[in-house]
C-alpha cells in the first residue's frame, strides 16, 4: 500500500517522533485506527476522539506525532512546495504506518484515516493519494491541500472503489475555506468513494454531535 507521488525528502523532520497507541496491542489488532492531531496540538491530546467514534473493541488506536507539534509551518492553502520539505514528511509517517499495519496483517478495509483540522487535511491529502481503498475516512475541518489541488491526483481509475468518507466543516472555519472541502468532497468522489459532506451553518473550528453521530455510523456500517 503506497501514496502516490511522494519521494523521500532530503530533509524528514517527523521520521523520529513517536506515536501515542491505545487501544489493543497491534499485534492482537483486528482494526486500526490512524488519528491525526492539529496544528499545536499533541498526539496525546487527539486520542480521546478515538472514545466517540463506536470503534469494535479490537481495535489498535494509532496517534502520529508531529515535530514541533506542527505537521507544516503555512496554511493548508499556500503552495505546496511553501510547506515541503515537512509536507512530504508528514505524509511519509501516513505511508508508515499504513504499511505497518498492513505488514501486521491487518486487511487495509480494516484501516481508518482520521484527523482534525491539519490532521484532517493531511488524512484527506493521503486518502487521494491511495492506491487502494482503506476502511473509511473522516475528516473533520479539513481538506486537501495546496493552493491549487494537485493534478495527479485526479486520476482517471477509482482507486478509491467503495470507500466510505465523512467530511465535516463550518461554513465560516477561520482555517478550512467551504470550497475548498467540496472540492476534496468531488476529488475522492471522482477516485470512487462514498462521501457524506456536511457543512454546517455558524459553527466554530471544533467536532460537533452531528460530526460524531455521523462518523460513528460510518464505523458501524462498515465494521459492525
Amino acid at each position: 500500500m503506497h501514496l502516490i507521488g511522494l519521494s523521500k525528502p532530503s530533509i524528514d523532520p517527523h521520521v523520529t517522533m513517536p506515536a501515542h497507541f491505545s487501544g489493543v496491542p497491534l499485534s492482537e489488532a483486528e482494526y486500526v485506527l490512524i488519528l491525526l492531531h492539529g496544528r499545536g496540538a499533541t498526539a496525546e491530546s487527539i486520542e480521546p476522539l478515538a472514545h466517540h467514534l463506536g470503534l469494535p473493541a479490537q481495535t489498535a488506536v494509532i496517534c502520529p506525532q508531529a515535530a514541533n507539534n506542527t505537521w507544516y509551518p503555512l496554511s493548508f492553502m499556500a503552495p505546496r512546495q511553501d510547506n515541503e520539505p515537512f509536507l512530504t514528511s508528514a505524509l511519509m509517517v501516513i505511508q508508515r504506518y499504513l504499511l505497518k499495519v498492513v505488514e501486521q496483517g491487518v486487511s487495509p478495509r480494516k484501516i481508518l484515516l482520521a484527523g482534525f483540522s491539519q490532521g484532517a487535511c493531511l488524512a484527506s491529502e493521503a486518502s487521494a493519494r491511495l492506491d487502494q481503498p482503506l476502511g473509511g475516512l473522516l475528516g473533520f475541518s479539513g481538506g486537501v491541500i495546496g493552493q491549487e489541488i494537485d493534478v495527479a491526483l485526479d486520476r482517471s481509475e477509482t482507486p478509491l472503489a467503495e470507500m466510505p468518507v465523512f467530511l465535516g466543516c463550518s461554513d465560516i472555519d477561520l482555517h478550512i475555506p467551504e470550497e475548498r472541502v467540496h472540492e476534496t468532497e468531488d476529488l475522492l468522489k471522482k477516485l470512487g468513494a462514498h462521501v457524506d459532506c456536511r457543512i454546517y451553518p455558524g459553527m466554530g473550528h471544533t467536532i460537533n454531535a452531528d460530526e460524531l453521530e455521523a462518523a460513528s455510523q460510518l464505523v458501524t456500517q462498515q465494521w459492525g
